[in-house]
């Protein structure tokens, strides 16, 4: 079995992202390892309009903090710490990732494919592409785990090519 001492997640606050959150409390709690909440964000863009109007990157970040803290983790015996990280949010996954050192990332991921996925790219895809530890990515509830975040009947995760 797959050691896991800490499970890292990333969220953009979507609703995918709290069904990942679930699961990722959920093994976190299984295994007795601590839980990462991770929020990347970029810094804002210049909005154009009559003129530049820069928007004010404490001002967003302030509210992203916020929103991080707000993040309710669902069971209260799990470990949790919250990080909030300016920048790239794939590369700076990847590097929290290996800074502390994750076991596992648990992620939401919006499933999209062909020309949506090749025009906006995806997070998810370049963190399952160069994480040096296993990602387990998630679309929609799992089918073992309620709302509340009850105990999974059994898990296995592959580990990282």
């Amino acid at each position: 079995m797959l050691p896991i001492h800490t499970v890292l997640h990333p969220t953009d606050f979507s609703e995918r992202s709290r069904h990942a959150l679930r699961l990722a409390g959920a093994l976190a709690r299984d295994y007795g390892a601590r839980l990462v909440v991770l929020h990347a964000e970029l810094p804002p863009t210049v909005v154009y309009g009559e003129g530049a109007l820069p928007l004010d990157p404490e001002i967003t970040y302030r509210e992203a903090r916020e929103e991080l803290n707000r993040l309710t983790v669902p069971d209260g015996d799990v470990r949790a710490e919250r990080r909030f990280e300016e920048g790239d949010p794939a590369g700076t996954i990847l590097r929290v990732a290996r800074e502390l050192p994750a076991d596992l990332i648990v992620m939401g991921t919006h499933g999209r494919t062909g020309l949506a996925r090749l025009l906006m790219g995806s997070v998810a895809e370049q963190v399952v592409r160069k994480a040096s530890c296993p990602v387990l990515t998630v679309t929609t509830p799992s089918a073992g785990l309620s709302t509340t975040g009850t105990p999974l009947a059994e898990m296995s995760v592959a580990g990282a090519d």
